[in-house]
C-alpha cells in the first residue's frame, strides 16, 4: 500500500501508484486486482459503472487510469475525452484496454487522449511496468507543477516585499505622503517628461500657518495629528495617479501636478485651502478663536531644454512668500 496523500495529492514515493480500473466486467477487475495484489506501493480501485468513473477519479486521485474501450451505455473513447476535458482529471495518464490489436482503434484511442494501449488481459509484468512508468511520469508532473506554483508564490511575495520596502523608502513616516527624496526624484522625472512633450507642469508649495504657535499651544503630539490631517486633505486633492503629494519638510508640503494649466492648478489650490479650513482644527493664532489654515504658493512652467526643475520650486516658493505676507490662508502666485 502507498502512503497517504499529502494536501490532496498522491504520495511522492516514486514507486507508488494509485490505479483506477474502469471496466464493466467484474471478472476483469478481479483478474487485474490479483495481478497487482503482491506489488508493493500499488493501490487498486475498481469502477464497474462508467458513468461514475469521473467522480471516482476525482475522489481517489489515481496516478493511472486503466480504461476499457467497450462498455454498455458509454463508449470508452468518449470517457477518455471526458477525462481530458475535466480540469481535475485532464493530466492523469490513461492506459486503454482493448480486446484486440487494431491500428485504427489504437490511433483513435491516442487521438482521444490516451497515453498507452494494451490488449487485455496483458501480462502482469508488462502491466506493472506500464503502470509504474506512467505513474512516475504523472508524479513528476505534479511535483514540477507544485514547484512552479511555489516558485510563483515566492516570486510574488518577493515582489510584494520589494514594493513595500520601496513604498517605505519613498514615504514620510508621519504623514504617509512621499518624502523629500522621492519628491526630488519625481519632480526631476516629470520635468524631463514635460521638456520632451512640451507640456506644462504645476507645483503647489503648502505651509501650515502659525504652526510653531500651534505646537506651543497644543503640544507636539497634537501638532503631529494636525499635520496628518492636513496631509490627508492634500492627498484627497489628487485626482490623477500622476499627481504627487509630498512632505517637503517640517510643516511644509508640496504637490506636483504634471500637465496642469495655471487655471487648473489654481482651482486645486483653492479647493485644498478651503478643505483644510473646513477641518475646523482649533488654533490660538492669529486669534484665540482661530482655525488651522494653510498658505499655498503656486507656479506653472513649460520647461525648456537645458532648464532645471528648481525653477518651478523657486517660483512656487515666491508665491508662498506672497501668500504669507499678504495675510496667510490664501493662494499666492509669483
Amino acid at each position: 500500500m502507498n502512503d497517504l496523500p499529502i494536501d490532496g495529492f498522491p504520495t511522492t514515493n516514486e514507486n507508488a501508484a494509485m490505479v483506477l480500473l474502469v471496466d464493466d466486467q467484474a471478472m476483469i477487475g478481479e483478474a487485474v486486482r490479483r495481478g497487482l495484489a503482491h506489488e508493493d506501493n500499488i493501490d487498486f480501485h475498481f469502477c464497474a459503472d462508467p458513468h461514475q468513473a469521473i467522480a471516482q477519479a476525482i475522489r481517489i486521485k489515481p496516478t493511472v487510469i486503466l480504461q476499457d474501450l467497450i462498455m454498455p451505455g458509454l463508449d470508452g473513447l468518449t470517457l477518455v475525452r471526458e477525462y481530458r476535458n475535466n480540469p481535475q482529471t485532464q493530466d492523469i495518464p490513461i492506459i486503454v484496454l482493448s480486446t484486440k490489436e487494431d491500428p485504427l482503434v489504437k490511433s483513435a484511442a491516442f487521438a482521444a487522449g490516451a497515453n498507452d494501449y494494451l490488449v487485455k488481459l496483458p501480462d502482469t509484468i508488462e502491466l506493472v511496468a506500464r503502470i509504474r512508468y506512467h505513474s512516475r511520469s504523472y508524479m513528476t508532473l505534479l511535483q514540477r507543477d507544485e514547484a512552479y506554483r511555489a516558485l510563483r508564490v515566492s516570486q510574488q511575495q518577493l515582489l510584494d516585499t520589494n514594493l513595500m520596502l520601496q513604498r517605505l523608502m519613498n514615504s514620510d513616516g508621519l504623514t504617509g505622503l512621499s518624502n523629500r527624496r522621492h519628491f526630488d526624484e519625481y519632480l526631476e522625472l516629470e520635468w524631463r517628461r514635460a521638456i520632451r512633450e512640451q507640456q506644462q507642469i504645476s507645483l503647489l508649495m503648502i505651509d501650515v500657518d502659525y504652526f510653531k504657535a500651534y505646537n506651543d499651544s497644543f503640544g507636539h503630539l497634537a501638532g503631529d495629528e494636525a499635520l496628518r490631517q492636513v496631509a490627508g486633505a492634500i492627498r484627497g486633492s489628487c485626482s490623477r495617479p500622476s499627481d504627487l503629494p509630498a512632505r517637503y519638510g517640517g510643516e511644509e508640503f508640496a504637490l506636483v501636478l504634471p500637465n496642469t494649466s495655471p487655471g487648473g492648478a489654481r482651482l486645486i489650490a483653492e479647493k485644498l485651502r478651503q478643505t483644510v479650513l473646513g477641518l475646523n482644527i482649533p488654533h490660538t493664532a492669529p486669534s484665540a478663536d482661530a482655525r488651522l489654515t494653510v498658505s499655498i504658493g503656486l507656479a506653472t512652467v513649460t520647461p525648456s531644454i537645458g532648464s532645471q526643475c528648481r525653477q518651478v520650486i523657486s517660483a512656487a516658493d515666491k508665491g508662498l512668500y506672497l501668500a504669507k505676507n499678504s495675510g496667510r490662508n490664501q493662494v499666492g502666485i509669483a
